[in-house]
């Protein structure tokens, strides 16, 4: 049976064993073999003709074919030839705003083709500042750099107004790519500039906004780049919707890859946008949270005409969440529950540290130990400490013993062997004890006496008690002392006894 392809409407499958075989020139092999990436299935319908599937399943397979030649000969794929292969892909792109480098990584990781910069997160996460014209030209093209070298999927960076006139407008052009942009946007708002969705939007005239786009043009060209330019109006808000339309089409004219009309305030407006300029791909912006825009799922979108869509506000979004309730959590005198955060090893997993070692060991030389296996005397001498202690306890090495101590604490408190009273007390062990207000149980950890200065890492709320002085009280009672019991400001009981 010969090898069939099956393709629908939205989404392209191929039939397990359909491959496609082309002989490179100059190639020493006759033929080399590649598997579009695309998983099999039994289910999808047939050709539906109204999308022209046909046409576009072409596009796949010249896209695919381009990027395997690259592959097989070792061709670095620019940012740009990487967006544009997208571009030339069916359906829509999803496209998540990142701020910086590390956030830039998890998009990656999340799987997706390609990411935007936003210029109103970078100006809240670097400059804790509003989006309204303060972060300049200088620190996007820093935030950028390091969020590009971070990830190898394209990324499309937010170029606000261009920082000026159409002179500092090609200065920005050019500072982008070398900054390795994929695509870049710019805006025809005055300066300075703000948010699409908030108030008081202005825009320059219609001559200067398209001058804006062809000194863009031009500045590509002289740079022997292809970077992807997004050519954006906020006239919708600024002037009317005719007005966004004919800037979109003057866009187009003069050589814009991708149209966006932000702040669009309908369905209906969506669609009247993605039918101008139909060969020029459009980009919807999903202002999560409550912009202008209606917030539309992916394939609304896509039957309405967009090719690539951002959410520009979720990274940052749900950041300032996250942190504001683990400040909350740690004032209370908690730390964050597990559930909430990452394990450590995964966090060193997703910032590279495994890959940092595996790599590293390849340098290693005699004389050049892995930075894990160097430790100081002054360390190892607590570490053993802390193993004594518990091996003289009978407990396993499962038991939640927490190890916080610096030097200090030795000559602080007499553990260096003196004849200080206090010495007796590191044969003594503090458990700490956190429940709930809803009754249950939070923490339970013991820690010997003598770590005083870590248990403030484990329960902050416990800095403005003086635990030394207890422990002076304590120091001949019995096992199963309260020394401490009260209730934070979230309502959590905190409880402290010697053990």
């Amino acid at each position: 049976m010969n090898p069939t392809a099956v393709v629908s409407s939205r989404s392209y499958t191929f039939h397990p064993s359909l491959t496609f075989h082309t002989s490179p020139p100059h190639s020493p092999l006759s033929a080399f073999t590649f598997r579009l990436p695309f998983q099999p299935s039994l289910n999808t319908p047939l050709v539906n003709p109204i999308h022209k599937s046909h046409t576009r399943f072409s596009k796949v397979c010249a896209a695919a074919a381009a990027a395997e030649r690259d592959r097989y000969y070792g061709l670095a794929e620019s940012p740009a030839k990487a967006l544009r292969r997208v571009l030339e892909l069916p359906g829509l792109h999803q496209g998540p705003a990142c701020f910086d480098a590390l956030s830039a990584k998890l998009v990656e990781r999340a799987g997706f083709q390609y990411c935007f910069t936003s210029g109103f997160s970078i100006s809240a996460a670097r400059l804790g500042l509003p989006d309204t014209g303060f972060i300049s030209y200088g620190e996007m093209v820093d935030q950028g750099q390091q969020i590009t070298q971070a990830v190898s999927i394209p990324v499309i960076g937010d170029g606000d107004t261009g920082y000026g006139n159409a002179m500092n407008v090609k200065r920005t052009v050019k500072g982008y790519i070398r900054a390795g942009f994929a695509g870049i946007i710019l805006e025809d708002q005055v300066s300075p500039k703000a948010c699409g969705h908030t108030q008081g939007r202005k825009v320059v005239s219609r001559e200067e906004a398209v001058m804006r786009i062809k000194a863009a043009i031009d500045a590509r060209k002289e740079s022997g780049s292809d970077i992807v330019i997004v050519a954006r109006t906020d006239s919708r808000q600024a002037v009317s919707l005719d007005e966004s339309l004919w800037r979109s089409r003057a866009f187009a004219d003069v050589g814009a890859d991708v149209l966006f009309i932000d702040a669009l305030a309908s369905k209906e407006e969506m669609k009247t946008f993605c039918e101008i300029s139909p060969l020029v791909p459009k980009m919807a912006n999903m202002l999560e949270g409550g912009g202008k825009t209606p917030i539309l799922n992916p394939l609304e979108l896509e039957d309405l005409g967009y090719k690539l869509v951002a959410y520009p506000l979720s990274l940052i979004g749900v950041s300032i969440r996250a942190m504001q309730d683990s400040l909350n959590a740690i004032k209370g005198g908690r730390i964050p529950p597990p559930g909430s955060m990452p394990s450590f090893e995964e966090i060193k997993e997703i910032l590279g540290f495994n890959t940092y070692y595996e790599e590293e060991k390849r340098y290693a030389t005699r004389t050049n130990q892995p930075s894990s296996h160097r430790a100081s005397s002054s360390r190892y001498s607590i570490q053993q400490r802390v193993q004594d202690y518990t091996e003289q306890r009978g407990q396993s090495p499962q038991d939640p013993i927490v190890e916080v101590i610096t030097p200090d604490v030795y000559n602080n408190y007499g553990a260096d062997g003196s004849r200080d009273p206090f010495s007796q007390i590191w044969s003594r062990t503090l458990r700490i004890k956190i429940t709930g207000r809803d009754g249950f149980e939070k923490l339970d950890v013991r820690i010997p006496a003598g770590f005083l200065e870590g248990i403030t890492n484990i329960v902050p709320a416990l800095g403005g008690v003086n635990i030394k002085e207890l422990l002076d009280d304590a120091a001949d009672e019995v096992g199963g002392k309260l020394l401490v019991d009260f209730s934070d400001t979230m309502g959590d009981r905190i409880q402290v006894f010697l053990e």
